[in-house]
């Protein structure tokens, strides 16, 4: 026999579940932006991948902006060039300190 604390817990239980779900959803896409992101920063920067996400990792951090807004403007400006004035600087500024990092086989710079 069920009771209506049974089903009260089993309906609590069902919401809790379906909460963690989506928050596991939001994290994958989250997860899939920042590298994404991470690619780019690599590429048009000429950085390892360890620097690419210290490059969005500090520019989240000195401009007081969420990593993942920071890897979303990043996307957006691969597409349209545009990247807000605050975020360009800073990205700037990491990468000369930062970069550009040698490529494998490739002759030295000079």
């Amino acid at each position: 026999m069920t009771t209506d604390t049974d089903t009260d817990g089993g309906a609590d239980r069902i919401l809790r579940l379906e909460e963690e779900v989506q928050q596991l959803k939001d994290a994958v896409v989250s997860h899939a932006v920042v590298d994404q992101a991470i690619g780019m920063v690599v590429a048009l920067g000429r950085v390892s991948p360890d620097q690419g996400w210290t490059v969005l990792r500090e520019v989240s951090q000195r401009t007081n902006i969420k990593l993942r807004s920071v890897a979303d403007m990043i996307l957006v400006w691969g597409r349209t060039g545009r990247l807000p004035a605050e975020v360009r600087t800073v990205l700037e500024e990491v990468l000369d300190r930062l970069g550009p990092t040698q490529i494998p086989g490739a002759p030295p710079q000079g």
